[in-house]
């Protein structure tokens, strides 16, 4: 059986020859869930792999539940599924519509590119910083740093704290990585997931903080709009406020960090690509989507089956995991033309990078604009080329690259 489960498989690199045969031969497979390190073995899963069949399950809530085990391939402790519950992440229409209708106006585009100066000048900077050298680690010297203080501006959260958003992130999204996170366990000795309410505490507290202080001071910012949403009378709850700016803190930050580097090893790897976009910069909005494509900043997401139905050719029974995996639906050749070639002009590009259905993510939009000023810029710079071996992150969620080694 071909193991797409192991995070430890995607940090040496997407198994993307595996994914094409089980596209190809078993396109709904069964997945065991054998024990990771510390992490304990889990019950196994269905891995969906063909784009038609992921993107199904993504519009069929009422199938395939975001609610009944949350969205991660790991099941949550039982005691701690109604806490994350109230993530919209983990929710199913109509308590995700009803949030999701509060939270929209706080992502108007009038916001959102009132910021296109300032990260502008914040990624000219750092690319500046690293010009003379001729050399850098890309993640480390520029694409972790510039999402994370987009963030903090759109957010509203003061500078003094901003490293905070990054301490919170590497817990959420590394703790599979013994070289990015770092585990916490019980007394027992058991790991506690990163998402618990044991370990997000300290965020909620300053998420209540926050919101305190836009409430008496407010501002042009997406806290404050959070803070003041109002529909048909109805505004989010204290829960749902702090939830929601843990998914944001999170979410926010970790795609387009993930989103940048992967982009730029693209360009480096395709050179005639490369050397096609420096020369015609017009093409960047389509080498955007591409690279979307090609390096979608999450790999998979987790719905649980609310009946039985059939998926694939398969027989799925209520209570199993369903888990679709973006990152081979974005490569089915039953869907994009010759996927493994990085085609810049790809028209159309209906990649899945960022979820499709009711959970379509809400920041598309500033990611993708985060991404269109970041090659603006980069690509101002002398051609890059590899100076070391990427790093991948250790996950099976996360489409992260740690290090990049470039030289020019």
């Amino acid at each position: 059986m071909l193991d797409v489960f192991d995070p430890r498989t995607f940090a040496r690199g997407v198994p993307q020859d595996d994914l094409r045969l089980l596209r190809d031969t078993d396109p709904v497979s069964w997945q065991d869930e054998p024990e990771v390190g510390i992490w304990p073995a889990g019950p196994g899963f269905w891995a969906v792999t063909r784009y038609d069949d992921v993107r199904h399950v993504l519009r069929s809530p009422a199938d395939f539940s975001s609610s009944l085990g949350a969205t991660q391939i790991r099941d949550p402790d039982p005691a701690d599924l109604p806490f994350i519950r109230r993530m919209i992440l983990n929710m199913d229409p109509p308590e995700q519509v009803r949030l999701r209708r509060l939270v929209t106006g706080a992502f108007t585009r009038r916001r959102l590119e009132r910021f296109t100066q300032v990260i502008q000048e914040r990624a000219g900077a750092l690319l500046a910083g690293v010009a003379g050298e001729r050399r850098c680690d890309l993640p480390r010297d520029v694409t972790d740093d510039l999402p994370l203080q987009n963030l903090a501006d759109l957010l509203g959260v003061p500078a003094a704290d901003r490293e905070l958003l990054l301490e919170w992130t590497n817990r959420v999204i590394g703790y599979q990585d013994p070289e990015h996170g770092q585990i916490v366990t019980d007394a027992e000795g058991r790991p506690v997931n990163p998402r618990s309410p044991a370990m997000l505490g300290d965020m909620f507290g300053y998420a209540e903080a926050l919101a305190d202080h836009k409430r008496r001071e407010p501002a042009d910012d997406v806290m404050t709009a959070l803070v003041e949403a109002e529909v048909d009378g109805e505004r989010l709850t204290d829960a749902e406020l702090k939830m929601f700016f843990f998914l944001l803190v999170v979410a926010g930050n970790d795609t387009v960090r993930s989103a940048l580097p992967g982009g730029v090893l693209a360009l480096v790897q395709n050179p005639d690509a490369y050397r096609r976009l420096r020369a015609d910069p017009a093409l960047l909005p389509s080498a955007i989507e591409e690279m979307l494509r090609v390096h979608p900043p999450v790999l998979t997401f987790r719905r649980t089956a609310t009946r039985e139905r059939e998926l694939g050719g398969r027989r799925i029974a209520a209570g199993d995991k369903v888990v679709v995996y973006h990152i081979s639906a974005n490569h089915d050749e039953r869907h994009f033309p010759d996927p493994y070639r990085f085609d810049i002009e790809r028209d159309p590009n209906e990649h899945l990078a960022f979820g499709q259905g009711p959970h379509l993510c809400l920041g598309a939009t500033f990611a993708r604009l985060q991404m269109r000023v970041f090659f603006t810029e980069f690509l101002r710079l002398s051609p890059v080329e590899l100076d070391g071996e990427p790093r991948r992150l250790v996950s099976n969620f996360i489409n992260g690259i740690t290090s990049l080694p470039l030289r020019w």
